[in-house]
């Protein structure tokens, strides 16, 4: 019998909730997950089961939405985070790790948390989901990989201002990151021979030093090394103005950007709904909706559960590659 996803619930008074009934609907013949959290925080007239055993989540799925109960300290208010629940946040973040570890689930799908609740709660220590998993991975270094049908976008670097990139940009890092990138493709995509092309800092990718240096000071060296080998193709410093047009993307599997902006625009653009967050570097597939908890709208039965729906479908698609 296949294994379900693992679906960890996420901060409950966001709208991830409601989106998960949503994702259930749309998806229930096609692809089963197992829900992780408190079914007091799920829409009322939710058709939920509580399962013990994640395996029965598959047969179960086609009528009811699969619940494993984690039991939260207080209900959930659509809209006003509590620090009550960060304890139970951790513990279906933690729940699914381990699932998705030991192979009794096939990946891992998490809706978005709340950092603050879950520091004013529990003295949460991570700057976010993501290093939160790494570290019970026990992996040090994972990119964060943003894809739809259209593109697949990894920044180098994240969340840090602008004036701070090119000094966080680094040879080191900038290779680490292909290289995650290059592996994820393979493992986790099927790619046997992954082509990345890899954005310029600069307009113009530098244009020969007149709009910046560190192209012809390092970048176009790092790619060039990299370059063509028997499983992996590495082109670039392109001009990150003319690398996401149609016929562009029909010539690499992945862009490697130098920031967040760069590599967000283009997909958000693209596929804006249809963005799915994927964590390369972790030793399990992991995908999640590329939004936030919402809490302006949660509870209201308006949420768009598109990105969820392409989150879990993608993850079905990358464990049937492995």
């Amino acid at each position: 019998m296949s294994r379900p996803i693992a679906l960890s619930c996420g901060d409950p008074s966001g709208i991830g909730p409601e989106i998960a009934v949503a994702a259930w609907d749309r998806l229930r013949q096609d692809c089963s997950f197992v829900w992780l959290g408190d079914p007091r925080h799920l829409p009322s007239d939710t058709p939920y089961q509580v399962v013990t055993d994640v395996s029965d989540a598959v047969e179960i799925s086609v009528t009811a939405l699969p619940v494993l109960e984690i039991p939260f300290a207080a209900p959930a208010d659509p809209g006003n985070p509590s620090p009550d629940n960060a304890v139970g946040v951790i513990k279906a973040i933690e729940t699914g790790v381990q699932l998705v570890t030991s192979g009794q689930a096939s990946a891992l799908c998490t809706a978005p948390i709340h950092k603050k609740a879950l520091i004013d709660g529990a003295g949460f220590a991570y700057p976010g989901h993501t290093e939160f998993l790494a570290a019970l991975a026990g992996v040090d270094r994972v990119v964060m990989m943003l894809a739809s049908e259209q593109l697949r976008v990894v920044p180098a670097t994240i969340h840090i201002a602008l004036s701070d990139v090119p000094k966080v940009l680094t040879p080191d890092l900038l290779r680490e990151t292909i290289s995650i990138t290059a592996n994820g493709l393979r493992r986790q995509f099927g790619i046997a021979h992954p082509r990345i092309a890899v954005a310029g800092l600069n307009p113009h990718a530098g244009e020969g030093g007149a709009m910046g240096q560190e192209e012809g000071d390092w970048i176009t060296a790092l790619v060039q090394a990299l370059g063509q080998n028997d499983d992996l193709t590495v082109t670039g410093p392109h001009p990150a103005d003319t690398l996401f047009h149609e016929s562009a993307r029909a010539r690499y599997d992945a862009a490697v950007c130098m920031y967040h902006d760069q590599a967000l625009i283009p997909i958000k653009t693209l596929d804006f709904d249809r963005g799915v967050n994927v964590t390369l570097g972790l030793p399990f597939i992991r995908t999640s909706p590329d939004h936030g908890t919402a809490f302006d709208i949660a509870g209201q039965g308006i949420a768009n559960p598109t990105s969820l729906i392409e989150a879990l479908k993608m993850a079905q698609r990358m464990a049937g590659s492995v």
